[in-house]
């Protein structure tokens, strides 16, 4: 197994070298056992790859693209184990071979299509600097506050998205809008992760003190006190990377987040680096700590990119630190979805469960003008703001 992986990285290091990085994709999800099911050496898998840690590609896009020099220094052959071999791997090399022909890219610093913003609302850029770090955000201020700010809701993008793309395919901004609600929108800088991924599989970053989220808990406090936000009432909601980020701060920092969305993503501690951030996304791997804030997910039975297992593992992680009475229904409204949920003694739900039938990696009931995200529906943003709101 040593050998042909090792081998396997070289032959992928020519294929690139000869400006084929399709080829080089097969090779590597060959060699790493997470080639789609269905795919072939000659016809490429439609839908994502691995958006925890690469992104999707359109491959019209990346022949537009400047080639990219040779990665001569990925693999290691003298490495025992692969597990042993993929942590000591730069993860903008790996990236830069496993952005092969399969699905969309959304470009990381593309145009993204503006949100658009009634008169009399804000929609704004501003940048934030606290103990563990700085980021860049986006502030969405509804037109009209006539009782004030009913809550705040951190939004964690998805690799490969930014704020705008984001904001534009999930309509937060209406459900702000009707509800009342103050939106911050953080932007991964890509010094820290080549696509713009929240780095939920790094040990340094799954801390509630330190890292990405005590960045995110900063910020969220800085602005909901200029807003005068109820302590109670600040929220966290996530895709993908974004997703497990929030699961992240569900669990480390429920003292400033009293509920957070994970739409397709995966519980805290699923991952401690790139080889089993890989192994979590293809089957699924448990959460490590009970998610103590009160938690809604969203996961498509569909998902090739995030197994449904993890949303799975989210809910188990959940009903860990908040044990109650559980009710299910189910509908056809869009795509068809069942719903589990956990409430507490008086009857308010504590978890969540969405389950929707014939969803892939995507934003339930999302706006197409954004990048993963589908129309059809339920709408996942409405559902929420009303979990958050209850």
């Amino acid at each position: 197994m040593d050998h042909s992986f090792a081998a396997a990285m070289r032959r992928a290091m020519e294929q690139t070298r000869g400006g084929d990085p399709t080829a080089a994709t097969r090779t590597i999800q060959s060699a790493l056992g997470i080639c789609p099911a269905g795919a072939s050496a000659a016809e490429p898998a439609a839908g994502p790859l691995i958006e925890g840690a690469a992104g999707r590609v359109d491959p019209a896009a990346a022949a537009e693209r400047p080639a990219r020099r040779p990665a001569a220094d990925l693999a290691d052959p003298a490495a025992p184990t692969i597990s042993a071999r993929l942590p000591r791997l730069r993860l903008g090399k790996v990236v830069d071979l496993l952005k092969g022909g399969v699905g969309r890219l959304a470009p990381a610093h593309g145009p993204a299509p503006a949100p658009e913003t009634p008169e009399g609302a804000r929609w704004e850029r501003h940048s934030f600097r606290g103990p563990a770090g700085a980021r860049d955000y986006r502030l969405y201020v509804p037109a009209s506050l006539p009782d004030g700010p009913q809550g705040l809701v951190l939004m964690l993008h998805g690799c490969t998205q930014i704020p705008e793309d984001f904001a534009a395919g999930t309509r937060m901004n209406d459900q702000a809008e009707r509800a009342g609600l103050i939106l911050v929108y953080p932007e991964q800088t890509r010094a820290e992760n080549p696509q713009g991924c929240w780095n939920w599989f790094r040990p340094g970053d799954q801390s509630g003190r330190a890292g990405e989220p005590a960045i995110l808990a900063a910020l969220a406090l800085d602005v909901a006190g200029r807003f005068d936000v109820p302590r109670d009432r600040i929220f966290a909601a996530g895709l993908s990377a974004g997703g497990a980020m929030a699961a992240i701060l569900g669990t480390e920092r429920p003292e400033v987040f009293s509920a957070v969305a994970v739409h397709s993503g995966l519980p805290a501690g699923a991952a401690t680096d790139v080889a089993t951030a890989f192994a979590a996304m293809r089957s699924g791997a448990a959460g490590r700590k009970p998610l103590k804030a009160r938690t809604i997910i969203l996961h498509g039975t569909a998902d090739a990119t995030v197994a449904r297992a993890n949303g799975e593992a989210v809910l188990e992680a959940a009903k860990a630190a908040h044990p109650g009475r559980e009710d299910t229904r189910s509908d056809l409204t869009g795509r068809p979805w069942r719903e589990t949920v956990i409430r507490d003694g008086g009857g308010r739900p504590m978890v969540a469960h969405w389950q929707v039938e014939g969803l892939g990696h995507a934003w339930s009931g999302g706006d197409a003008r954004g990048s993963y995200a589908d129309p059809k529906g339920p709408d996942a943003s409405a559902e929420i703001v009303r979990f958050f709101l209850s």
